[in-house]
């Protein structure tokens, strides 16, 4: 069985990788929150003699990083590798690469010490620098500084409306608890200015059905009589409208800080020259203007159906503009956690989850979902998939889809989405091919078909 099965399995030639010695001077950093252990590995100061190893540890200070700096300067190190310990990497990173050096971010999964080895910070640090030095780690991706500034917006602004979403689930279950049934008339709490009215005047103190339903919209759903028929019965004491007063006063504040922050998230968006659009003249401009020769970034993805302009400032923040970090549309859908890993060991073969950037992830699934309810390319793929692998994992490949996308129009400036149309799949299909497939499954179960082309219309 074994040499039927090698028989069948042409040999091939691979080539092997040139690890052994790639960087001659390096460091390794064995980060923890108050200090760090640093393996600086050397070249031997003696033909013949061994590669030198110096050890040193550093507080997380930033005149003691910058001094550190100056010295791996000084020995000419090449690389500096750290691992992504929690955020206390930052200080380093952000510092070391200030002062000029090459600094690469690894996953700590893909350094692990060997099985059987003591684990310490120090012994951490010298196996970081041994496998550096090799070019056994892969770099996670960092951007640069301003695009680091839009993300922290962005994730800033996606907190916020989290908690936003929270508080009026909170308000929702109060209301329920006080036999106020608002909730089940109106669209919804959040986005309704009736229920908004309404809330402010129970928790100033109203407690008439009758008055509290005429501040109703007149077009709202059911009419006043179903919002005044929701609130009779209604249990209101004096700590609950303090309770819906702290909930509504604080949906404000959260309300302002996502205003805010959109601002903040325009002008660091416009503030990256990369990101930025050519006018007509061939001058680069955050608001390019009529006759444009490149629309802005965010423009260039807010085309995309279900790609709104601020879901588009938060990809830019995560991606980043520049796609020279990812060589094809794989690599960013891999980055991402959207494409399906697999784990092959002899002749079983499973898929493996990765994990991947989260929030990129988020924001291409939430694309999904709004591209699904247009009479678009996207929308058709999403309905198409559905039907066939369900909802979720249909929302994931058509927001593998619209990453792809994403991918191309950040890499070519001058492209712009162009729709494929909903009926994009039906013109491609090969019509003879499918009449032959469904006649020879209806041949196999015992049917005599005779095919009739109708005259086109």
């Amino acid at each position: 069985m074994g040499k039927a099965r090698a028989g069948k399995v042409p040999a091939r030639l691979v080539e092997d990788e040139e690890y052994q010695l790639r960087h001659e001077r390096v460091a390794g950093t064995g980060i923890a929150k108050a200090k760090a252990d640093v393996c600086t590995r050397l070249p031997p100061q003696r033909e013949g003699g061994r590669r030198a190893s110096r050890v040193e540890e550093v507080p997380a200070r930033a005149a003691a990083v910058l001094a550190l700096a100056a010295r791996l300067l000084a020995d000419g190190v090449e690389l500096v590798v750290m691992e992504s310990t929690s955020d206390y990497w930052r200080m380093w990173f952000y510092l070391l690469e200030a002062a000029g050096l090459r600094v690469r971010l690894v996953n700590s999964r893909h350094a692990r010490q060997l099985a059987g080895r003591p684990k310490t910070d120090r012994l951490d640090a010298q196996w970081l620098a041994r496998l550096a030095e090799m070019g056994l780690l892969r770099p996670s991706f960092v951007p640069p500084p301003e695009v680091r500034a839009l993300r922290d917006l962005t994730r800033a602004r996606l907190q916020a409306v989290r908690d936003r979403t929270r508080e009026w689930q909170r308000l929702e279950k109060l209301l329920e608890g006080l036999l106020i049934k608002l909730s089940s008339v109106v669209h919804s709490l959040a986005a309704t200015q009736t229920a908004r009215a309404i809330l402010e005047a129970i928790a100033d103190g109203q407690d008439d059905p009758a008055a509290l339903a005429a501040l109703a919209a007149p077009q709202v759903t059911g009419g006043r009589a179903a919002i005044r028929q929701a609130l009779e019965g209604m249990q209101v004491l004096p700590c609950h409208r303090k309770l819906i007063r702290a909930r509504l006063d604080h949906i404000t504040l959260l309300d302002r800080q996502v205003s805010m922050l959109d601002d903040e998230i325009a002008a660091a968006l416009d503030a990256i020259p990369a990101a930025q659009g050519i006018t007509a003249a061939g001058e680069r401009s955050p608001a390019p203007g009529p006759g444009v020769r490149v629309l802005a970034a965010a423009d260039r993805l807010a085309g995309i159906p279900g790609v709104s302009r601020s879901l588009a400032s938060a990809i830019i923040a995560e991606t980043g503009p520049d796609m020279s970090i990812f060589p094809t549309p794989a690599h960013l859908a891999a980055w991402a956690g959207l494409a399906p890993v697999t784990r092959q060991s002899g002749t079983r073969s499973r898929q493996a989850r990765g994990h991947g950037d989260a929030y990129l992830k988020g924001y291409c699934t939430q694309a999904a979902l709004g591209a699904a309810r247009t009479d678009t390319f996207l929308g058709e793929r999403y309905r198409r998939l559905a039907r066939r692998i369900g909802g979720l994992r249909a929302q994931c490949a058509t927001g593998r889809s619209i990453l792809v996308i994403i991918w191309h129009l950040l890499t070519d400036p001058e492209a712009r989405y162009a729709d494929l149309g909903p009926d994009w799949h039906q013109r491609k299909t090969n019509r003879e091919r499918q009449a032959r497939r469904h006649l020879a499954q209806l041949q196999a179960l015992g049917y005599t078909v005779q095919l009739t082309e109708e005259p086109a219309a």
